[in-house]
This record gives C-alpha cells, sequence and structure tokens, in this order.
C-alpha cells in the first residue's frame, strides 16, 4: 500500500516534489533533536489545490498526514512518528504574497511564507507587520498560526490569533474553505479561525492568511531598567501602562542570573549596568507615531516619575538606534547563551500578571528545597505575564545529572504555575511534548469538548495524530 501512494504522489506532484523517507531525514528530526520520525513520503505541494489533492489521496489509503512549516517548534508538533506510516507534507513552495491592500490595512500571504519576508512585505507596502520573534528568519506564517506565536510585540499588538482576519484552510477531507476575508467585524455564526489557529495541524491545514497590518512608527525608544525587586517591576509596568498608553511596544524581563550568563557567553557584548546589585532587569521599548522629539519627550517623563516614585533603581537610555540594537541584542541572546552553557530544563508558562511576584517567590523557594542549589534563568514577556522559568544545573553537579530529574522538577513548576492561576504553555504550544500533561491541568469538561472537536473536524484522525490531545482512531 505504501508503494502505490508513493506512486500517487509522484503522480500528483511530479516525482522531483516527493520523497522518500531516507532522502527527506533533514525534516524528520525536530529542532532540539528529540523526535525523530520516519515517512512514506515527504511532499512539497505548489498551491492549495495540490494540497487539498494529497490530503484526499491520505484520507483514501487512511495515511496520517503531518504539517511542516520551517520546523522551528519546541514541542514536537510538526514532526512524524516512527511508525513510518505518515505522509509529512511541507509548505515552503506556499511561499507567495497574494495581496497587499493599504486602505484595508491587510497582507495575503500564503502559509509557507518566511515571517521575516511577511514583515519586509508589510515594510515595502509602508506598513508594520509586529509579529517578531527569535526564530523569524526561517519559521513560517502557517507554523506561527499553528501554534499561535506570541513573541516581543504581543503587550500592544496580541498573539498571531490577534493579527489575523481570515484563513484559508484545507480540511481533513480535503475540501477547501476559503475564509480569506479582510473583515474586523463578522458576526455570521461559529469563528472557524480562531479554531484553526493554534490547533497545531490537528484540525486542518492552514495553507493562507489575512493579516492586519499597522502604520509604520514614526519613532522607537528603547531603556534598560533595573530594579530593586521584581514586585518593583511590575509596579512599574502598571506605571508604564498609565503613561505611554498603547505606545508601550515591549517588557521583557531578565533576572541577574540571565545577565550574567549573557555576560559570560557573550562577552564582547553590551555590558549595561556592569557591577549592579539589583536582581531583576527590564528591556523597555516605546513606539510612537508622533515623532522623535514626542516620543523621547514622554519616555524621559514617565521614567522620571517612576524614580521620583520610588519605582525603578536606574535605567540606560538607548541614544541611537544601534544602541537600541545592542540592547535588544540582551534578549534575542539569551536562547543562545543557554545552549552554549549546556542543556537545561525549559518552562515556557503563563500566570496573571497580578501574581508574576508570588509564583516567582513560591518556585524559586520550592526548587531550591527539592533540587538545592538550582539556578534559575527566568525571563521573558512580563508584560503579557509569559515567563520562560529555566532551570539550570547546581554548579556542584552535572548536566546529565540535573536533566535526570526533568520530569519530577518540571512537574513542580507546572502544578506551580497552574496553582496561581497560570498555564503550562503560553506561546509554545502542546505537540507530543506536553500531550499527556493536560489531562493533569485541564477539566473533563475541557478534554471533552476538545475530543469532539477533533473527532467532528478529523473523523478519521488523520491530522497530525497524537499531538494536541489522544484520540482513538476510527
Amino acid at each position: 500500500m505504501s508503494e502505490v501512494l508513493f506512486a500517487q504522489l509522484q503522480q500528483l506532484l511530479g516525482e522531483r516534489h516527493v520523497q522518500r523517507s531516507e532522502e527527506a531525514s533533514a525534516f524528520l528530526t525536530d529542532k532540539q533533536g528529540r523526535y525523530v520520525g520516519a515517512v512514506i513520503a515527504a511532499v512539497h505541494p505548489g498551491n492549495t489545490e495540490e494540497v487539498a489533492a494529497v490530503v484526499r489521496v491520505c484520507v483514501a489509503a487512511r495515511a496520517p498526514i503531518v504539517v511542516q512549516g520551517g520546523n522551528t517548534g519546541l514541542m514536537g508538533a510538526a514532526t512524524p512518528d516512527a511508525s513510518g506510516r505518515s505522509v509529512l507534507l511541507l509548505l515552503d513552495r506556499l511561499n507567495r504574497v497574494r495581496a497587499v491592500d493599504t486602505d484595508n490595512d491587510t497582507l495575503t500571504v500564503e502559509a509557507g511564507c518566511i515571517l521575516q519576508h511577511v514583515q519586509q512585505a508589510a515594510e515595502e507596502a509602508g506598513r508594520l507587520f509586529p509579529l517578531s520573534l527569535g526564530a523569524e528568519g526561517s519559521c513560517t506564517i502557517g507554523g506561527n498560526l499553528g501554534t499561535n506565536a506570541g513573541g516581543t510585540a504581543v503587550l500592544r499588538y496580541g498573539n498571531t490569533r490577534e493579527l489575523t482576519l481570515g484563513l484559508e484552510v484545507v480540511t481533513a477531507e480535503g475540501e477547501i474553505w476559503h475564509g480569506l476575508r479582510g473583515l474586523r467585524k463578522d458576526n455570521t455564526g461559529y469563528d472557524l479561525r480562531d479554531l484553526y489557529i493554534g490547533s497545531e495541524g490537528t484540525l486542518g491545514i492552514i495553507t493562507a492568511a489575512t493579516l492586519k497590518l499597522f502604520p509604520l512608527p514614526k519613532a522607537q525608544s528603547t531603556a534598560f531598567l533595573a530594579f530593586d525587586s521584581l514586585a518593583q517591576a511590575v509596579a512599574f509596568l502598571s506605571h508604564a501602562r498609565s503613561g505611554f498608553g498603547a505606545g508601550l511596544t515591549a517588557f521583557e524581563l531578565l533576572n541577574a542570573d540571565c545577565l550574567a550568563l549573557l555576560r559570560e557567553q557573550f562577552p564582547e557584548a553590551p555590558q549595561p549596568f556592569l557591577g549592579a546589585v539589583q536582581p531583576w532587569f527590564a528591556l523597555l521599548e516605546l513606539s510612537d507615531n508622533r515623532g522623535e522629539a514626542q516620543a523621547r519627550e514622554a519616555f524621559e517623563s514617565v521614567l522620571g516619575e517612576a524614580f521620583e516614585q520610588g519605582l525603578l533603581a536606574n535605567a540606560l537610555i538607548a541614544e541611537s538606534l544601534a544602541q537600541s540594537q545592542a540592547l535588544w541584542l540582551l534578549r534575542e541572546n539569551m536562547s543562545e547563551a543557554q545552549k552554549r552553557a549546556g542543556r537545561n530544563m525549559k518552562h515556557d508558562i503563563s500566570v496573571p500578571i497580578s501574581r508574576v511576584v508570588d509564583f516567582v517567590a513560591h518556585t524559586d523557594a520550592l526548587l531550591q528545597v527539592h533540587f538545592p542549589g538550582v539556578r534559575h534563568f527566568t525571563f521573558g514577556h512580563l508584560g503579557d505575564g509569559n515567563l520562560h522559568y529555566n532551570v539550570a544545573h547546581p554548579l556542584h553537579s552535572t548536566v546529565d545529572e540535573h536533566m535526570a530529574h526533568y520530569a519530577a522538577l518540571s512537574l513542580l513548576v507546572h502544578d506551580s504555575a497552574h496553582a496561581h492561576g497560570g498555564s503550562i504553555s503560553a506561546e509554545h504550544g502542546i505537540g507530543q511534548r506536553k500531550r499527556d500533561m493536560l489531562t493533569r491541568y485541564k477539566s473533563p469538561v475541557e478534554l471533552d469538548l476538545m475530543r469532539r472537536i477533533k473527532q467532528a473536524l478529523d473523523p478519521n484522525n488523520l491530522l497530525n495524530p497524537g499531538k494536541v490531545i489522544e484520540v482513538s482512531r476510527s
């Protein structure tokens, strides 16, 4: 049967666009090397109609379909299992900008477009597409939609879901939903768009999207801030929201251990607040559509008031674009710094901003009781309550000894996030890595509703089976 299916796929797409498993090895391992799969074929359709035709052929053969964009995900959602029964559907050839509408401030692009290229297409039209994250040079907009990606500008613009007006989707039966409406108001029934966004390829295959565009900022101001406590940082954030309003674009938190790690791994990079004793720091960005002078005036006024009210210990304001980019590198280099220093336990959690202080204090103390000496590399998007609560090995032990406790330590972290009203996945999704955790943190009602949606939209359980939620195959 697999050879018959392989031949059918070749006939549909042409031999050059269909690969055997051994030829597609680069696509069969996830970014972190945690999961390795095998497939009947890896296919590269060139348009939505070909995607639909591939799905119909796979449905007839009862072959599971795994869709993949840039393969930058962290939860193994885009990696097939090792059974060799699946077809891997890659969207790299669906990479066209279909339409730019500056009157409606929308951009319609295909799912295989690299995020950075989407940003550039918007800029060429004199607009901003604000989704921005570390993998933007290789991740695709389809993957961003599949995981409802966040990034550094969520505070002002929202997640990918908030940036999307319409979708084009190939269903589990191989039909095409033409939902590329550029409407900001469309109250005509169930919001199918929101079902597919964040579903990680388990309900349908997103092939194109109509995205929101925004005016290009006329001025941007950046500062690196130091705080005497996390509570002070949270209080300052509230003050900044009031002072800057919608102009507050980013508020990225790093603890002192993060800053020390950056200095250790990137000694050639800027060294702000060298010798500072403060335990918490933040990168703040303000975007302004009025001009440089007004932006600078607002920036200095809000920071000055914060000093007077005891909400800020120190501030370094970028005086040029080069200085601003150098400060942003501190945040952007965190993942690479951790990689260079050796593996650590990563947790992508969120809690209400009002409970961030309690969560960090409680969880830090809890881990020190059970795993004395672990180091806390806590950073992330404080403006939306999303923390990358990462835990490194104690200096008196090895990385391997530390990682042996992964399950037990992560359980404590996730239990604490849940107890503080939070989520075990803020922006990375569920995939296969966190699938089995959902039964611990979601109610039976939630899980049943999720299974019923999955069974209704993918009755044969052929779209990315084993990801997000487990259901039996019919």
